[in-house]
């Protein structure tokens, strides 16, 4: 017996998770797309996974490349985080007006996120209708300062800058 489908969602939806922007490109076209769903998976080698509906184009981009990068967002970068979710259907290209750069694989990095991690592509694994991208990092880096930009309960949010200390 299968979960009911608004229970499912009611319950990630508890679940408060960064948000990134997941880049690669077909042939010398930038494509990219906001991803929630992103882990670190191993230290030795350092390794990554991201998970794609296999439906978007990103998707069959990062297969035909080999390679994509994970852009952490800033609360000051909520508007690309909106653009690259499709949640601005006027916005055709998601990649107008930003220079970005690339490292080793030649992925998109966006200027001023949090950080950004440049992978090779090592496995792929279907499961359900998405696809579960691990990447080998190749290549990364950190912005200095700024808060993550979070989604909570189908809400952009921010961290309020309480730090916790667990007691003991």
């Amino acid at each position: 017996m299968e979960i009911e489908l608004y229970a499912f969602k009611e319950v990630m939806a508890r679940w408060a998770s960064g948000v990134t922007i997941a880049t690669t490109r077909s042939k010398a076209t930038p494509l990219g797309m906001t991803v929630s769903s992103f882990a670190s998976v191993s230290l030795h080698p350092a390794q990554i996974l991201i998970c794609v509906n296999r439906n978007a184009s990103t998707h069959a981009a990062i297969e035909e490349s080999g390679y994509f990068a994970v852009n952490l967002l800033a609360v000051d970068y909520l508007e690309w985080g909106v653009r690259f979710a499709g949640l601005r259907p006027e916005v055709t290209d998601r990649f107008e007006g930003i220079i970005w750069l690339t490292a080793q694989t030649g992925a998109p990095i966006l200027p001023g996120v949090l950080g950004w991690l440049d992978c090779r592509l090592r496995h792929a694994f279907a499961s359900g209708d998405h696809t579960i991208f691990v990447g080998e990092v190749v290549a990364g880096g950190v912005r200095s300062d700024g808060a993550p930009l979070l989604y909570y309960r189908r809400n952009w949010r921010q961290l309020e800058g309480q730090v916790l200390q667990p007691k003991g």
